[in-house]
């Protein structure tokens, strides 16, 4: 298995200018999963700020890429003492396939919320229902489904049964299978982890994301991440889809929100 660290990983080449490898480890079917693809690109840019922490992140999912060479392209656009932009182009054959603003700032992992919002009552993770996709492959260490482990919360998964409802929402947890602990580049991984909320409604197949926002909240501690997913409208074949993502301690670490088309 491919780990995290080493499929993410970028070389600096240049002043604004980073090679990486993308693995093959982190593809659904012919496609590589655009978290993974949101995880490379901000490596880069955070490697040139003077801040640890991508706490905004607006991507536009441009092209398909494959697994093989790729270079990331950073463009410093400002830089100050609480927070730097950075705009970062995934580039591959001299193709644009992943181009996004990057903000990044420096959090700390002590901070205690002034005000927070209740993370959502779901299963224990014991009791919640493995990922079909991983388990109708089992034994199969290829693609995405076996990089990352996710359960769903049963009030919430009757889609995988075969029983779509009417209403757009999902909960499950979510962790990486190598060990590797939530930090911010496994967060933008996470926020585009869970099958597509559409799946809900019973809309199966792949629904690309077209542009996706994140926000860092807060320094994640250890162990399983708490998603909970929902969308407001599904219309002529476009959905939106909100993420919300909270730590093992109950804290808020991550939000995002998608607009993606329907699955032909």
């Amino acid at each position: 298995m491919t780990t995290f660290e080493d499929a993410t990983a970028v070389a600096k080449a240049g002043e604004g200018h980073y090679t990486a490898e993308l693995s093959a480890g982190f593809s659904i079917g012919h496609a590589l999963h655009g978290g993974y693809l949101m995880a490379v690109a901000q490596r880069a840019a955070v490697a040139g700020s003077p801040h640890a922490h991508p706490v905004a992140n607006s991507w536009n999912f441009l092209r398909v890429p494959r697994p093989g060479p790729a270079e990331v392209r950073v463009e410093r656009v400002k830089t100050g003492r609480t927070a730097a932009v950075s705009r970062a182009t995934l580039v591959q054959d001299d193709q644009a396939v992943l181009e996004g603003m990057v903000t990044t700032g420096t959090l700390d992992p002590d901070a205690v919320a002034s005000y927070s919002a209740k993370p959502p009552i779901i299963a224990p993770v014991e009791e919640c229902r493995g990922d079909p996709a991983a388990e109708s492959n089992a034994g199969r260490q290829i693609g995405l489904a076996h990089q990352m482990e996710l359960r769903f919360d049963p009030a919430t998964a009757e889609w995988a049964h075969g029983r779509p409802g009417d209403t757009l929402e999902m909960s499950g947890y979510f962790r990486l299978r190598d060990g590797s602990e939530p930090d911010s580049y496994v967060l933008a991984v996470a926020v585009d982890a869970f099958p597509p909320v559409v799946f809900a409604l019973g809309s199966y197949g792949w629904a690309p994301t077209v542009e996706l926002t994140w926000h860092m909240r807060a320094v994640p501690a250890p162990g399983w991440l708490t998603g909970h997913l929902s969308g407001r409208l599904v219309s002529d074949g476009w959905f939106d889809e909100e993420v919300e993502l909270w730590d093992s301690t109950g804290r808020l670490v991550a939000q995002a929100r998608q607009l993606a088309r329907l699955a032909r």
